[in-house]
This record gives structure tokens, C-alpha cells and sequence, in this order.
């Protein structure tokens, strides 16, 4: 059902104007930044890891900062498709 109803969808859309920009504009800044948090969030994990140093939430998601961290870099993935 889905299936139908986005083809009839994109059947149905308009041809944008030659020389139009379809993406959007802040799919870029987005891009960068979600893929930065991403690997900082990840880095930051590795970091404080193997020493005495707690972050009172950050410490407390254990092995789940390394989920949490390729999530936000699968999103800079998203933006990336908007990207043109």
C-alpha cells in the first residue's frame, strides 16, 4: 500500500524549474555537523574509558555511547542524501 502511494506520489509532482535548487540548504551544515557530534561522541567514549573520569549521563550509557555515536553519524548520512 505504502508502495502504491509513494509512486503515484512522485508520478504526480511536479518537474521543478531547470536551474532550481530541489535540496535544501541547510542539509550541508547538517551534514558536518552530525557526523562531528557523531565522532566526538565517539572519541570522547574511547577517551574516558579506561580511567577514573565519569560524566554523570555520558558514563552511564556504558558500550551504548558507541550506538548513540553511529547514530548521529548514519544521520550525516541522511543529510547527505538532501545534499546537492
Amino acid at each position: 500500500m505504502a508502495f502504491a502511494a509513494s509512486s503515484v506520489a512522485s508520478r504526480t509532482r511536479p518537474e521543478p524549474e531547470p536551474g532550481t535548487p530541489t535540496g535544501s540548504r541547510f542539509a550541508a551544515p547538517l551534514m558536518i555537523a552530525s557526523a562531528v557530534v557523531g565522532l566526538l561522541w565517539i572519541v570522547v567514549f574511547y577517551v574516558i574509558s579506561g580511567t577514573d573520569i565519569t560524566i554523570p549521563v555520558y558514563s552511564d550509557l556504558g558500550d551504548w555511547n558507541i550506538v548513540i555515536g553511529m547514530g548521529f553519524i548514519v544521520a550525516a548520512f541522511g543529510f547527505a542524501m538532501k545534499w546537492e
